[in-house]
């Protein structure tokens, strides 16, 4: 069985579609329930055999300092490498070429949710020799990859062959992408691709249909996340189960406060006397007041909800 050692976790997004939830803290880090968003992407490429990780950042670096002390998650290291000036998906590979030496890698979006296998992918890049092989999926998002034969042959209708899956943001490359992205420049690797496939490129794809996948591209995709796990779903590759936890060991509920629906409330939170928490997520160390009603709300990390609010983020 094929196997990728090293991983390039892209970290370093603006987060836009998300804001306000990711004015104070990089989309990777939001919480989903109990767990950081980025460490799902570590525990799937844990489990897929990757031992070595580059994570790109750009905003708030120190974030990642704080949720990842001492660099290391579950045994292993992390790298990070942070983007004063933002470069982009293929600026980004470039950025850490010395660090990925001359293996394989695979990169995968550390702000997305998801499941899919990644095994299949990995046995098709080796199998078919390719330069690089995109995990393709229908994600009602985008149709702009055009495959066909187990090959890409077009990427946003570049040479006016209609495209009918979405890039997936998990891909394996060989070194040879290196040679292909100018140094020090944004760029995304999306053109990078495009003239490949006009110049003989292997650009290869496997369509991953199977399992769920989540973009979290807004608070809606958000709170979706969050009732597919209440509603039963879990990554098998995440071990444990305290991370679903609706209220965390360390959070402080009053015995009079109501938490009813999908609602999370994060480690050292605070729930007042009388309070109401309808379809409300909570994040670490905020404040609910005595008698507050919060119906549809996201509480960012270290705020204080006080009063009645509906459907809005404080």
């Amino acid at each position: 069985m094929a196997a990728i050692k090293q991983a390039f976790v892209l970290g370093a997004g603006m987060g836009t579609r998300l804001r306000p939830l990711t004015d104070e803290l990089p989309k990777p880090l939001v919480p989903i329930f109990q767990k950081p968003l980025i460490t799902f992407a570590l525990d799937h490429l844990i489990d897929s055999g990757v031992e070595k990780f580059l994570i790109n950042t750009h905003r708030l670096p120190e974030k990642f300092e704080e949720t990842f002390p001492e660099n290391g998650y579950l045994g292993i290291n992390l790298t990070f490498a942070n983007e004063p000036l933002l470069l982009d998906t293929g600026g980004g590979i470039k950025n850490i070429e010395r660090q990925l030496g001359s293996e394989p890698f695979i990169t995968y979006s550390g702000d997305v949710l998801t499941d899919v296998p990644l095994q299949p992918l990995i046995d098709e890049h080796f199998k078919r020799g390719n330069d690089v092989t995109l995990a393709l999926r229908e994600t009602g998002l985008g149709s702009a990859i055009a495959f066909r034969d187990g090959r890409v042959v077009d990427i946003s209708n570049r040479y006016g062959v209609p495209g009918q899956f979405d890039f997936a943001n998990i891909a394996v490359w060989n070194r040879a992408v290196f040679e292909r992205i100018p140094s020090g420049q944004k760029i995304s690797f999306i053109p990078i691709l495009g003239d490949w496939i006009s110049q003989g490129g292997k650009i290869g794809g496997v369509v991953l249909e199977k399992g769920q996948w989540f973009n979290l591209g807004s608070r809606a995709e958000y709170f979706n996340v969050h009732r597919a796990i209440l509603g039963g779903w879990r990554p098998a590759y995440v071990k444990g189960s305290d991370w679903t936890a609706r209220i965390h060991p360390t959070a402080v509920v009053d015995s009079t406060a109501t938490i009813r629906g999908c609602s999370v409330v994060s480690k050292d939170s605070r729930v007042g006397a009388g309070a109401l928490l309808e379809d409300t997520i909570v994040w670490p160390g905020s404040q609910i007041a005595s008698n507050a009603e919060l119906f549809g709300c996201i509480v960012r990390a270290r705020k204080t909800a006080t009063g009645s609010h509906r459907n809005v983020d404080i």
